[in-house]
């Protein structure tokens, strides 16, 4: 039935995601995928051709869901800029599908997807036309700057991506702690929870901020 077909298709594109987010192409399993998803491994060769047809698939549908999630709006880039940084927040396994993508299946992107940058780029001209947006840069410079800003905190490395330094505690920080000792599990948890929700805070807010400056029109 149409129905199941769609259902399987939905539970292997699901599993294949976070399969080949977390091994790449290379390292990502059909076996493992078929396993999850609760379906024969046959039907991946049926429904998708073979694994690297699978992985543009499982890129496409981010895409798209992307797209969904997190609509263009050429009148509040810096908005939008924000907007995608808390869609990266909340999908972290994104980012490390799309470095997966970069470093083992570059090239020309999907029809859909060229099509839906080329109207982003169509609108962001149409804007700067008509003084909405500064003119200073190139439409394809402005969207893959927002991009890059949005992604900046997820793919910096080594301590660069540490949300925020790790403080010393004052000694008598650590004289309550060697006094309490049924407390210091739970409280430390709360403090590095608050201290990562502050430093998301902080980094969305410079996202936001750097897209409004680099696009706000200037005054004569």
């Amino acid at each position: 039935m149409a129905g199941d077909s769609n259902a399987t298709k939905a539970r292997l594109l699901d599993a294949a995601f976070s399969e080949f987010a977390e091994h790449g192409l290379a390292g990502a399993r059909v076996d493992r995928i078929a396993a999850s998803a609760g379906a024969n491994k046959r039907l991946i060769y049926v429904y998708f051709g073979n694994k690297e047809q699978l992985f543009d698939r499982v890129i496409e549908r981010c895409v798209a869901e992307g797209t969904e999630a997190v609509p263009f709006d050429v009148d509040d880039l810096p908005q939008y800029a924000g907007a995608l940084f808390d869609h990266l927040v909340d999908r972290p396994d994104l980012v490390r599908l799309v470095t997966w993508k970069q470093l083992e299946r570059p090239g020309p992107v999907p029809p859909e997807t060229m099509a839906s940058w080329e109207g982003k780029l169509d609108a962001l001209g149409a804007a700067q036309d008509l003084g909405r947006v500064d003119s200073a840069l190139d439409p394809a410079d402005i969207l893959n700057l927002t991009l890059a800003l949005a992604q900046a905190w997820f793919t910096a490395a080594g301590e660069m991506a540490e949300v925020e330094p790790s403080a010393s505690p004052t000694p008598s920080a650590s004289a309550s702690t060697a006094a309490s000792p049924s407390s210091p599990s739970a409280n430390g948890s709360s403090s590095q929870a608050r201290s990562r929700s502050q430093a998301r805070s902080r980094q969305r807010a410079a996202v936001v901020e750097t897209v409004r400056r680099m696009t706000t029109p200037r005054s004569p």
